[in-house]
């Protein structure tokens, strides 16, 4: 799946968790949301994605205006992909390691 985000020109999906993957710096592309809501509305406002429905034509005529634009956005409104890395530097920094256990 994580393949056929990257190559792909844009997404359709009804999927909240898709809405938020497609924002990652790795993946960056716009999702057409087929719902008439989200809870993802953060997506929506850094322009990765567009709550479309259920009409056809108008779906049609997104995936038309959408496809090969590239990025939607250098913002990530979920974060960088970095978090991982921060919490490993925080924890080497931390002075008291008996948490780490037994040497």
């Amino acid at each position: 799946m994580l393949a056929l985000k990257r190559r792909c020109s844009l997404v359709l999906s009804d999927s909240g968790g898709l809405q938020e993957e497609v924002t990652a710096p790795s993946i960056g592309k716009f999702i057409i949301v087929l719902r008439t809501s989200t809870e993802r509305p953060e997506a929506v406002e850094a322009g990765y994605a567009r709550v479309m429905g259920f009409e056809k034509e108008a779906i049609w005529r997104e995936m038309e205006a959408r496809a090969g634009r590239g990025r939607p956005s250098e913002g990530h409104p979920y974060g960088t992909g970095d978090a991982a890395r921060k919490i490993v530097e925080a924890l080497e920094e931390c002075p008291e390691k008996s948490w780490m256990g037994p040497e």
